[in-house]
């Protein structure tokens, strides 16, 4: 079904106005030439091992916990200058608790294997994105008006993860009100790729992407309700993880879901080793790992591949780039040269509608047939809601307390394209019955991630639907792993979507671990 002249003349007025704006907002906030620099390289070994590998370092007394702690809290201080990733930190209070690990190792008398049991990550230095409740620690999600919130309690997947031994040295920005490609907002701040400080570290989990991918954290945290959780990691470098729905809490995290929001949104891990993905999960999952085959060795050479280059041409979109075509072509090359499979290329006409679909089913009522809260509602909370003209008039002047992204979101709530449409629900259906036939019990694809590499700051703007390449998969209910795949040709990473039937998870995690051994994984940001 094509589009009508008013829907066309409505998607090419939002994309000249917000380029418009764009170009305002880079001229206010442009940078001086000095914030250009590369991060420092890693020069303490112990930054270069995976966080399971630390664990059994420590448990083993071949470093102590304080040590790998500390040596974290180094190059925290070190590139978080460049990156404003960590937003408030716990340095102190991490110190104990690694102190009293270290000493808990010295008292167990029951053996590694009892400590590697009980607590697999024990005296691991974690991340912790903002949007999480983390006691004692700021819980704002970038909004002016909840400044001063403090989480009084743990979010589950945290309190899981602290119970299994990690040490969480603070949180780290987002978006405001996780709704952005950008980890931008007017409480913290933007913080920076850790490749080029010029571009986006994406959004909302962007300061965990950033901090994980510039090594000032081995393991972190994200949320994922339209690519927030892979988004940052493909940008950065990074491997990242979203949970089939449903596996892993999403409680205790701000802003809350309404309507049917809660079908789609998932938690899981972002780290730099593919490794530590699994064991994470299974931490993160708490009493839902049942759920999900996470013990079961995967043979990849009985798996099914399949390969889906582009969304099939989606005016909302733009065109994959070659260097993301050829480095999608590189994978299926190599899984057909090391397993002696054949990765079939497959079209599935409906994920052209795939910002059709997320926005319409984010707005949808819930069972009860209550819809989602307004945006406007969010913006203004705990006091009145916002009022997105009056913002945008004030942001004109520097006045707004929010940023372009969110009072252009706050704005565009009430638009044509945002109520519910029988023929795009339509296409979600059949798209979603014929994924399920494809995949089954033994099948992923491959997907780009985004259209391009990290854009510039404040891009996202210029093409504020390309998220539709990691959005339709929310809705759809998938688990999806994000993968590097090494740098391209602007010394900026690459990666690919691996993508898995529902509750598949432990086939994805599978892929990456291979696709790290075959295209190198993480690399040193500093050293590039």
């Amino acid at each position: 079904m094509a589009l009508s002249r008013l829907e066309k003349a409505q998607v090419w007025l939002f994309k000249a106005v917000t380029g418009l704006f764009v170009m305002i907002v880079q001229f206010l906030l442009r940078s001086p030439a000095a914030s250009r620099k590369k991060l420092p390289p890693v020069t303490n070994p112990l930054l270069l091992v995976p966080a399971t590998q630390l664990a059994k370092k420590i448990r083993r007394k071949e470093v102590s916990s304080v040590e790998v702690v500390q040596s974290y809290i180094d190059r925290i201080q070190e590139v978080n200058p460049f990156l404003n990733a960590v937003v408030k930190d716990r340095f102190s209070a991490a110190l104990q608790e690694a102190a009293q690990v270290d000493k808990l190792i010295e008292e167990e008398t029951g053996g590694e294997e009892v400590l590697e049991d009980r607590l697999p990550l024990l005296g691991v230095p974690l991340s912790v994105k903002e949007s999480f409740a983390l006691q004692g620690m700021p819980f704002t999600t970038g909004v002016m008006s909840r400044r001063g919130v403090v989480a009084s309690v743990d979010a589950p997947l945290v309190a899981l993860l602290k119970r299994a031994g990690a040490i969480p040295l603070g949180v780290t920005n987002t978006s405001e009100l996780c709704m952005w490609l950008e980890s931008h907002n007017h409480l913290y701040g933007i913080t920076k790729n850790s490749y080029d400080l010029e571009r986006i570290p994406g959004g909302s989990s962007g300061g965990e992407g950033s901090i994980i991918g510039g090594a000032g954290a081995v393991i972190g945290v994200g949320s994922d309700i339209g690519g927030s959780i892979r988004l940052p990691c493909f940008f950065n470098g990074i491997f990242g993880h979203k949970t089939t729905p449903g596996v892993v809490s999403c409680e205790n995290q701000y802003p809350p879901t309404s309507g049917r929001q809660e079908e789609y949104l998932s938690s899981g891990p972002m780290c730099r080793y593919a490794e530590d993905l699994l064991p994470m999960l299974k931490i993160m999952a708490g009493p839902n790992a049942d759920k999900l085959s996470l013990n079961t060795k995967v043979d990849l050479k009985k798996l099914r591949f399949f390969t889906i280059p582009h969304d099939g041409g989606s005016v909302y979109t733009y065109p994959v780039s070659k260097e993301l075509v050829d480095i999608q072509k590189k994978v299926v090359e190599r899984l057909e040269i090391d397993f002696g499979v054949k990765v079939q290329q497959v079209s599935l006409p409906g994920l052209r509608y795939g910002f059709q679909i997320w926005d319409k089913y984010m707005v949808l009522p819930d069972e009860q047939g209550k819809p989602p809260l307004p945006f406007a509602e969010l913006m203004g909370e705990p006091g009145r809601p916002a009022w997105p003209l009056w913002e945008l008039l004030k942001r004109m002047v520097g006045k707004s307390d929010h940023t372009m992204a969110a009072i252009m979101l706050g704005l565009l709530e009430g638009s044509s394209w945002s109520k519910t449409s029988s023929f795009i629900i339509q296409q979600k259906e059949k798209l979603q019955k014929e994924v399920e036939e494809l995949l089954g019990t033994d099948g992923v694809f491959l997907y780009p991630t985004h259209p391009r590499v990290a854009p510039k700051h404040h891009h996202p703007l210029l093409r504020p639907f390309d998220f539709a390449y990691t959005g339709v998969l929310n809705i759809l209910g998938l688990p999806v792993t994000q993968c590097p795949l090494g740098l391209g040709k602007e010394g900026l990473p690459l990666g690919v979507q691996v993508v898995g039937g529902k509750l598949q998870d432990h086939l994805t995690l599978a892929v990456a671990v291979y696709l790290e051994k075959a295209f190198g994984g993480w690399r040193d940001p500093g050293a590039n």
